[in-house]
């Protein structure tokens, strides 16, 4: 009888249920529920509806069991660094405020009066970012003290999805690392940290490693999608899971990009890199499967492709939108692409104008013009952060493997070639998804370890090459 997994993987723009099974060592999936994920406003804060994705990922659920696709086991991925506080009676407090709301603006600033950001790196080795889950927790006691006095637990967002489908509340390490809240070399929450936020130590649980075991289904949960099934931790950031499923053969150094909304660039290392240097060059250590560290650099990424669309060209393809970047040749004004000012401005379109205009540069006046100017300013940031990279570790690197949406984006990957001088090897696109089934996978041991779980991707799906 044929097992199945189920992976539910959950960005900030939408979510769906993959289901996995494995074929004479080759990975099969199959999509069998998308669903559409956006923010909120509310009491004047971007707020993720965590009710309304429940709801959706009961529903996935329900459809697994009607299409005769029932699942052992199943693992929950989500973006990071958002997170719930959990009363003493396991009710959310407040709302659930996405990483793209403007309250942690200046507080990275208070934050560095109570810890350095030199003494802050070195212990958790985690970028500098406004929207770091540190950040937002003290803009929460700022804001709302009384808050962080009733909280009584900590969850990110698939921690918390977790609960309300067994019961039981577990720490998963991949994301708790996103937090810049947990300490790089003994891999737990660095209690000197948590003391400045005012929060029980207690609220705080131990961390997990992806392939742990959550618990079964409720009662209520099983009556409600027609099965019971294992709930297990995958590499919950969903940065985590893509760069399981980077499909890197045994013995090879290679820079991954996982590139979707956000762009992360990097490589897998065994050790954090907490160097000063690492440091000013804005690198962050995020935890990986088995302990591993993601030591990478996170790009805006395809948001400001995706937002810039749906602002001017919202009839064209993506395929569409190439051709007309393509069409306008090389613009020759390029922009931050991690400015402040991309983040989440009212008008992406406006923004991408207003920084040429501030900044001296040719002003981008037609749809590809804009997205000439967009394409080729995320492929320079590819080749600046490969270079950085480069020179950090001490070693060079003559291949760049893509996994992730992006690697759809024929135009962004042949031009990515072009800048870095590097090849280019993308594949697979749903590398997320590959990724949460791996862990759970391993759990079963259906693989002997990553490599061989990396094996079964390599063979499983198309890599294309760009030169």
């Amino acid at each position: 009888m044929k097992q199945y997994y189920l992976a539910v993987d959950i960005g900030a723009s939408s979510g769906r249920h993959i289901i996995g099974s494995v074929k004479n060592g080759r990975i099969i999936l199959e999509e069998i529920y998308r669903f559409k994920n956006y923010l909120e406003k509310k009491d004047g804060h971007l707020c993720w509806d965590i009710d309304r994705l429940f709801k959706e990922i009961i529903t996935g659920m329900r459809r697994c069991a009607e299409i005769g696709r029932i699942p052992s086991c199943m693992g929950i991925d989500t973006w990071g660094v958002d997170f719930v506080l959990l009363d003493k009676n396991s009710r959310i407090i407040g709302d659930t405020v996405s990483y793209r709301d403007s309250r942690t603006n200046g507080i990275a600033q208070e934050v560095e009066r109570l810890i350095p950001q030199k003494e802050l790196y070195k212990k958790t080795g985690i970028q500098a970012q406004c929207f770091n889950t540190i950040n937002q927790l003290y803009a929460v006691k700022s804001e709302h003290p009384e808050q962080i006095n009733q909280a009584e637990h900590f969850l990110m967002i698939p921690e918390y999805l977790n609960y309300l489908l067994t019961g039981n509340k577990k720490n998963e390490y991949t994301n708790s690392t996103t937090t810049q809240l947990v300490n790089a070399k003994t891999k737990t929450w660095d209690p000197d940290l948590i003391s400045l936020l005012g929060i029980k130590p207690s609220a705080f649980g131990e961390i997990h490693l992806p392939g742990t075991f959550v618990g079964n289904l409720t009662k209520d949960i099983q009556t409600r999608v027609g099965f019971n099934c294992e709930v297990v931790l995958p590499a919950t950031h969903d940065t985590g899971s893509a760069v399981m499923a980077v499909p890197v053969e045994e013995g090879e150094d290679c820079i991954y990009l996982s590139s979707g909304t956000w762009s992360l660039i990097g490589t897998e290392r065994v050790n954090a890199d907490c160097s000063e240097k690492s440091r000013l060059y804005n690198f962050t250590n995020e935890g990986g499967y088995g302990y591993r560290f993601r030591h990478l650099k996170n790009i805006m990424g395809l948001w400001i492709i995706q937002t810039a669309r749906k602002e001017i060209a919202s009839g064209s393809s993506f395929d569409g939108i190439c051709a007309m970047a393509k069409a306008c040749g090389d613009f020759p004004s390029r922009v931050d692409v991690n400015d402040a000012s991309f983040l989440s401005p009212d008008n992406m379109t406006a923004a991408v104008k207003n920084y040429c205009g501030e900044n001296g540069l040719r002003v981008p006046e037609t749809a590809g013009e804009v997205f000439s100017c967009i394409y080729h300013s995320l492929a320079q940031s590819y080749k600046s952060a490969a270079a950085e990279i480069e020179e950090v570790t001490g070693k060079s690197y003559p291949v760049i493997r893509i996994v992730g949406g992006g690697v759809k984006d024929a135009y962004l990957n042949a031009i990515t070639a072009e800048y870095t001088g590097k090849t280019i090897l993308a594949g697979p696109v749903e590398a997320t998804a590959i990724g949460n089934l791996m862990a759970q996978m391993l759990k079963d041991n259906v693989f002997t370890d990553l490599t061989h779980a990396r094996m079964a991707v390599a063979n499983s799906f198309k890599i294309k090459k760009y030169i």
